[in-house]
Formats: C-alpha cells, sequence, structure tokens
C-alpha cells in the first residue's frame, strides 16, 4: 500500500499514530510522516487513516495505483 501524507491538511492530531504507531510519526513541523510503509497490516493503517480527522492520509494500491482511502 502505497501511503501518502497532505501536508496541508494534517493538523497533528496524532490519531495515526496512536493506530499505526510504526508507521506514522511527527515531524520537526509537527505534520504527519511516513516511517514504515508496512510497519503494521493494511488494515491498521487504514483505521488510522480514517481517524484522521482532515483525512489527511492518502493509500492507493501500490500495483494498480487505485485510491483505497479516502
Amino acid at each position: 500500500m502505497k501511503i501518502t501524507v497532505d501536508r496541508i491538511k494534517c493538523r497533528a492530531h496524532r490519531n495515526c499514530m496512536t493506530m499505526a504507531p510504526d508507521v506514522f510519526d511527527l515531524d520537526g513541523e509537527f505534520k504527519a510522516v511516513v516511517l514504515d510503509p508496512k510497519g503494521d497490516s493494511d488494515e491498521n493503517i487504514l483505521k488510522a487513516a480514517k481517524l484522521c480527522p482532515t483525512a489527511a492520509i492518502i493509500l492507493e494500491d501500490e500495483n494498480t495505483g487505485k485510491r483505497i482511502f479516502p
């Protein structure tokens, strides 16, 4: 799964870090970054994306490029 964080939408709510702490972290600008896209199950990564109140996490299928979320 390809994970992209829209840095304009990210507001550092940290919900993604709570759900998938091995995948997400905050950088020096308090924006979410992807540490390891394989750091958790696809199911938990999807849950983390859905928990983002600003829908800043974009998930795509690596093979097809098809958007999974949002």
